[in-house]
């Protein structure tokens, strides 16, 4: 029991100050995630993390909520994935709520505004970072279906509504999956 209660106070923790401390939504702490649940926890292996990553994103709702329930349950069920899930929505829940009591006052301080235009950069720089990873690591897989995935996503944002290519992409993925499953079990 004081075995379980260490785990989630450590999740609620993690959570809680990759929350407390990030700017820029899902795509900035993402990455935070994998530093700290892979690379420095080893909770999680870093394939089983681009997996969790990519249900996390193609689930409705905010991508960094989604992640924190998904490796939240991965580490500790269901009161993990609550322990999670309250670790990263108090921190932007708090300071929503003291922003929104001096949004007047922050509204017109150039100091804010420009410390948050700063933070716009810093966001980009963070997403750019999370992209080339992932190509990389696709890459080094020389999977040929991802690639042309990946590709025709980013081509296909320009033309089709997003969710059609997440539906689309989806099919691809679980058809891919049954060609390998069906591939090993012939093997």
């Amino acid at each position: 029991m004081k075995k379980d209660r260490k785990l989630y106070t450590k999740i609620f923790l993690s959570t809680f100050f990759l929350s407390a401390f990030t700017f820029g939504g899902g795509y900035v702490i993402v990455p935070l995630m994998r530093k700290k649940f892979v690379n420095e926890y080893g909770w999680i292996d870093e394939q089983e993390m681009l997996d969790l990553i990519a249900i996390a994103q193609s689930s409705p709702g905010a991508i960094a909520i989604n992640s924190s329930l998904i490796i939240g349950y991965k580490l500790g069920g269901m009161l993990g994935a609550l322990v999670s899930l309250l670790g990263t929505v108090l921190p932007p829940l708090f300071i929503i709520s003291v922003i929104s009591m001096f949004y007047l006052s922050f509204k017109k301080n150039p100091i804010v505004n420009g410390a948050l235009k700063g933070m716009e950069a810093g966001v980009a720089a963070v997403i750019a970072d999370v992209v080339v990873k992932m190509i990389v690591e696709i890459g080094k897989k020389r999977d040929i279906i991802s690639i042309v995935i990946m590709i025709a996503a980013f081509i296909a944002t320009y033309y089709i509504n997003i969710m059609w290519i997440i539906m689309i992409c989806g099919v691809i993925g679980v058809a891919a999956s049954k060609m390998k499953n069906k591939k090993k079990e012939r093997e």
